[in-house]
C-alpha cells in the first residue's frame, strides 16, 4: 500500500480544488509573480536589522516580513516533504501532492503581530493541521508538537489540544494564490488564534512529544501561550 492510500479521507473543511494547491510545484518555490503582491506593487526594502533578527521587510496590504537567518530559504517543491514523526503510530514524509490528496479548508483570518501590527481579513487555505495529525496517528501519550522550519533556525511549539482546533491550518495559499517564498512557501503554518510567531514560515516538519518544548522566540522572554489580546501585551520588537 503506497502512502498516499493511507491518508485518510474526511468530509471536514471547505473544499478549495486540488489543482490550486498543486499549482505550487508547477510555478515553483517563488510563485505568484503576477499574483497579489506586484499588483499593489512591492519593493522589499530592508527597513530595520535587530539582534537575533536578521531582517523586517516592509510588503503590500500591511505585512512586514520577518526571519531569523540571512534571507529567505528555499527549497524544489518537486522536493519539499513534510516529516512527522515523534509520537505518532505512522511516522509520514508527505510530499505537496500527499497535503493536497487531504481534505482542503479554506479560512479568512486576522494576522496579528505581537509588535502591533495587523492585516485583516486574510484568505488562507490549505490542510487542517488535525487532519496531517489524523494521517499520522497520534500516539496516547503525545501532549504538544515541536514544528521545525527548513530555514535551520526557527522552532514553534504548540499543546496537542491547540493543534486540534478548527483554526489551525497548514497552509499552502494566500488569496487564492500558492504561497510566495517571503510568506512561507511552500508550506507553513497559520495560527489564526495567536500571535504571528506562532505561524512558522518554511514549515518542513512536526514531531510529537510528551511535553512542550518552547520555540525560538519563547526561549527569547515571548510567551508559550501566544492567544491574541491575552499573551505578551507588547509592542517592542522582539529582544535577544
Amino acid at each position: 500500500m503506497t502512502q498516499q492510500s493511507e491518508l485518510r479521507s474526511s468530509n471536514r473543511g471547505t473544499p478549495v480544488g486540488r489543482r490550486v494547491v498543486l499549482g505550487v510545484v508547477g510555478l515553483g518555490v517563488v510563485g505568484v509573480a503576477t499574483g497579489r503582491w506586484l499588483s499593489q506593487g512591492v519593493g522589499d526594502v530592508v527597513a530595520a536589522t535587530a539582534p537575533g533578527l536578521a531582517s523586517v521587510i516592509p510588503a503590500a496590504g500591511g505585512f512586514r516580513i520577518y526571519t531569523v537567518t540571512s534571507g529567505y530559504p528555499e527549497v524544489d517543491p518537486a522536493a519539499y516533504r513534510l516529516s512527522l514523526s515523534g509520537l505518532v503510530e505512522r511516522p509520514l514524509s508527505l510530499s505537496l501532492t500527499d497535503l493536497a490528496d487531504l481534505p482542503q479548508t479554506q479560512m479568512t483570518k486576522d494576522f496579528q503581530c505581537v509588535t502591533g501590527w495587523r492585516v485583516d481579513d486574510v484568505p488562507w487555505s490549505g490542510v487542517l493541521l488535525r487532519d496531517v495529525l489524523d494521517a499520522a496517528g497520534v500516539d496516547q501519550d503525545a501532549a504538544a508538537l515541536t514544528l521545525t522550519s527548513f530555514d535551520g533556525a526557527y522552532t514553534e511549539s504548540l499543546t496537542l489540544e491547540q493543534a486540534m482546533r478548527d483554526d489551525m491550518l497548514v497552509a499552502t495559499t494566500m488569496y487564492g494564490a500558492p504561497l510566495e517564498v517571503k510568506h512561507g512557501a511552500p508550506v507553513r503554518l497559520i495560527a489564526a488564534p495567536m500571535y504571528g510567531y506562532k505561524s512558522i514560515k518554511w514549515m518542513d516538519g512536526i514531531e510529537l512529544t510528551r511535553e512542550v518544548q518552547p520555540g525560538y522566540w519563547e526561549v527569547r522572554g515571548y510567551d508559550v501561550d501566544a492567544w491574541v489580546g491575552q499573551s505578551n501585551g507588547r509592542t517592542d520588537e522582539p529582544v535577544v
